[in-house]
């Protein structure tokens, strides 16, 4: 038998998604640790993880093993969306491909369109954030996050990625596009399970015992 610590200061950790806005947002949360974050185009992986789930925790989690199981590496992968109540929380865990569109205004476009005509006070809806970290022992440590908002009547600001410009938050009167990247952080649901996993990975950094495996 070996033993071998679930994380150590220096090892790689793989950031478990090829979205550009989640790879810099998950750096600016996680990026002061003594850990050196890398992407899948870093390491010259060219496959694209299932996401057959019907749940963002299962989706994350479907991420998280196959980028672990190819590389062997820590593993931190997410699943992210949003949620309309007025679309019985469509887009859900389609929200990346929904309605087979991109990111970006027309898919944007098409959310105000189907919301067209619904008032401020039916607009509810909410981001969702799962995050699934595999240790270098295999063990899979689960954190979540999330922002309630509305969906805006229009869509607004430069910021951001995804469904941002069209993400209102009543209690700022801006649109999560028109927040800086800290603001971001601050408040999205990807900052609030990105903080709970910093303390997950924090507490294994420093004092999480030795797992065993055995040698093969």
């Amino acid at each position: 038998m070996s033993h071998a610590r679930p994380l150590r200061p220096g090892d790689q950790l793989l950031l478990g998604t090829t979205s550009a806005g989640k790879q810099r947002e998950l750096r600016a949360l996680l990026g002061d640790l003594p850990l050196e974050l890398v992407t899948p185009q870093q390491l010259g992986l060219a496959f694209v993880p299932e996401e057959s789930g019907t749940t963002f925790a299962a989706n994350a989690r479907l991420k998280a093993r196959a980028y672990h199981a190819a590389t062997g590496l820590p593993t931190l992968a997410e699943d992210s969306g949003l949620e309309v109540d007025a679309l019985g929380s469509a887009p859900g865990v389609h929200s990346a491909r929904w309605e087979g569109l991109p990111d970006g205004a027309a898919k944007n476009a098409l959310l105000l369109q189907r919301l067209a005509g619904v008032p401020p006070a039916r607009r509810g809806c909410r981001y969702v954030c799962h995050m699934v970290l595999i240790d270098r022992c295999g063990t899979e440590h689960h954190t979540e996050g999330e922002c309630r908002g509305q969906v805006a009547l229009e869509a607004r600001g430069e910021g951001g990625f995804g469904y941002d410009p069209v993400f209102y938050l009543p209690e700022l009167g801006r649109t999560m596009a028109e927040l800086s990247p800290a603001e971001k952080d601050r408040l999205s649901h990807r900052g609030a399970a990105a903080r709970q996993m910093r303390a997950i990975l924090l507490r294994l950094l420093a004092d999480a015992p030795a797992c065993e495996r055995a040698q093969r």
